[in-house]
Formats: C-alpha cells, structure tokens, sequence
C-alpha cells in the first residue's frame, strides 16, 4: 500500500458555513490574502460545517 504525504496546512481563518452570504466572506477575505502574496484557498470542512481559508505555507 503506498501512502501519500500531504504538505502541513494552515488555518488562516474559518467561517460559518451556515451565514447568510455563505462563502462570501471566506472568498472575500482569501482574495485578500492573496492580494497580500500569500497563497489563500477556501475549502469546506463538513465535520464542523465552516469554510477555511487555508494556506499550504506558513504564514
């Protein structure tokens, strides 16, 4: 069995999935960070049912 390893991930910042304006704030504030030149995506975590900004970087 081959396994993967996966580059260590940073939480910038997480968003209630359940807001009004749904992903907007996360994409918002991703933009943001990227404008800044830090390498920002969102992603949805299911378990806790927020969006995260993530980087694969350390901030």
């Amino acid at each position: 069995m081959a396994t993967t390893e996966q580059a260590p991930r940073t939480v910038l910042e997480r968003f209630p999935a359940g807001a009004p304006r749904g992903s907007w704030p996360a994409e918002e504030f991703a933009a943001a960070q990227r404008a800044q030149g830090t390498d920002a995506r969102v992603v949805m975590d299911l378990g806790s049912d927020q969006f995260l900004v993530i980087t694969d970087t350390t901030p």
